[in-house]
């Protein structure tokens, strides 16, 4: 099994359970048919929703939701990588908008996706 803990983001103008469906759909269509794909989320009421169960139900073996003990968060990847990249990237940053946040937060995962520089 290959294990690949590549980052993923959405920027949303909310956080409903729509958004997250529509998110593990691009996530669907990100990866090969059959390769199981693990999601870690937190108790948010929009992750653990009808809908959200629904879309997961009609995806068997396709994805596995992973939730986070309750009050937590120091447990959570999710929180901690937030929480560095606010640090290192978008600490003393104003955006003029939600795209320019998104592009801004999309450089940081694109390069937190790059392989590690081995030095010789």
């Amino acid at each position: 099994m290959a294990v690949t803990d590549r980052g993923h983001h959405a920027v949303t103008q909310r956080h409903r359970s729509c958004e997250l469906v529509a998110f593990v759909r691009k996530l669907d269509a990100a990866y090969p048919a059959g390769l199981l794909i693990c999601i870690l989320l937190d108790n948010h009421s929009a992750h653990r929703s009808r809908e959200t169960m629904r879309y997961n139900a009609i995806r068997p073996d396709r994805f596995e939701l992973v939730f986070t003990p309750t009050h937590a968060s120091w447990l959570n990847r999710v929180e901690n990588s937030s929480g560095k990249m606010a640090r290192s990237v978008l600490r003393h940053i104003r955006v003029a908008s939600k795209t320019e946040l998104g592009e801004q937060v999309g450089r940081y995962i694109g390069m937190r996706n790059e392989p590690p520089l081995v030095p010789n």
